[in-house]
Order: structure tokens, then sequence, then C-alpha cells
């Protein structure tokens, strides 16, 4: 029951994060998240699919993590690294996304694909059972330096929004507000289902004392 509590916030918060970064990539011509520039860059020049780059620099980021700090790097961080590009293809393959329209419209269809982003990522992060690839060096990252969480992802996307434009992502005006709206929920969201989660856990085990 408690495992089972923590791989349903796991596999909710992956669903709600990658149809996020789906919404977004849906209105790219507004601008799309700073990950999302560098895997966009990277399917126009070496092809494959979004999703599929997803996949690689996730696994080259687990590859850093491991060296920096394993604790937030398990079985679920690989799975996450894998579903998370496998979902955001499908959502874009089969059209299960709202289209593309006028521009107050996609606007709004952009800050929920960043919120959505936000509150995916705390969720499954706060799962334990497996930061994502990105979330995981982050989370590290802070613990290791002590920097808060949100600081941490700010500069850390600043810094891949740069490479991805030196290659020949697209970046406009909304790109640069990703991380400033996106970070703080991802804390919020990270900290409020930690303890969510903790407050289900204790309540079993509660009615587990109860029962003996």
């Amino acid at each position: 029951m408690r495992y089972g509590i923590k791989i349903f916030f796991f596999v909710i918060g992956l669903c709600i994060f990658s149809y996020g970064i789906a919404l977004a990539i849906q209105v790219k011509y507004l601008g799309v998240s700073p990950w999302d520039v560098l895997n966009i860059a990277l399917f126009d020049k070496f092809g494959l699919t979004i999703g599929t780059w997803n996949i690689i620099v996730g696994l080259v980021l687990i590859s850093i993590t491991l060296k920096v700090n394993r604790k937030y790097i398990n079985v679920g961080t690989f799975l996450n690294a894998v579903l998370v590009g496998v979902l955001v293809d499908t959502f874009l393959y089969f059209e299960l996304l709202p289209s593309s329209s006028r521009l107050p419209f996609d606007v709004l269809i952009l800050f929920m694909g960043i919120v959505l982003m936000g509150i995916g990522g705390g969720m499954y992060s706060a799962a334990g059972i497996g930061a994502g690839p990105r979330d995981g060096f982050m989370l590290s990252i802070s613990e290791k330096t002590g920097i808060s969480i949100s600081r941490v992802r700010i500069m850390m996307e600043c810094l891949v929004l740069l490479i991805g434009l030196l290659i020949g992502g697209p970046v406009f005006i909304f790109t640069f507000i990703y991380t400033f709206i996106q970070s703080p929920i991802f804390q919020r969201s990270f900290h409020f289902c930690s303890r969510w989660i903790e407050n289900l856990l204790e309540t079993i085990e509660d009615k587990k004392k109860a029962a003996s």
C-alpha cells in the first residue's frame, strides 16, 4: 500500500508533466522551455523525434548525477527518462491537444503547459521513486551546495537555453519566462506533495496500529 501511493503520485505526475510539455510544443512559435529549445534544435539538426532527444539528454544527465549524488537516481529515474519522451511523442502524434488558433488562446495554452510542467515535475519528484533526470540533477546540486531548488533550476535552465540558442533552437519572448514561472511552481508542488504523501503514509501506519 505504501509503495502503491508513491507509484500513483509518480505516474500521475509524469503524465501531467509530459502533457504540459506537449501543450507548450503545440504553440512553440511563442517560445518553448529551455530544455525543449535544446531538444527541438537537436531534432532539426539530426532528425529522430523530439521525444527521442528528450530521452537521450535525460540519460546524459543521469550519468552526470550518478557522479554528483546518487540519492536521487534509481529505477524510477530511468523510467522517467524513457516514459516522458514516449508520452510527449504520443500526445503530439495522436494530437491529443487543443489546436493552435488565435494568439490569446495560444498564450493560454502555453501558460497551462508551463503550470502543468511545474505541478507534474514536483509531484513525481516528491514520490521518491526517482526524480526526473533534470530534476534529479537539480535536486542533487541544490542539496550539495545549499542553494535553493528554485535558484538552481533558474541557473541550470539559463545555461541550457544558451546552449540550445547557439545550436539554433527556437527562442521567442515566452521562452524567457518559463524558468521564472515554472521553478517556483515546481518547488511548491514538490513540498506540498511531499507533505501529502507523508500524511497519507502516517494515516496508513496509524490504521495498522489501531487494527493490531
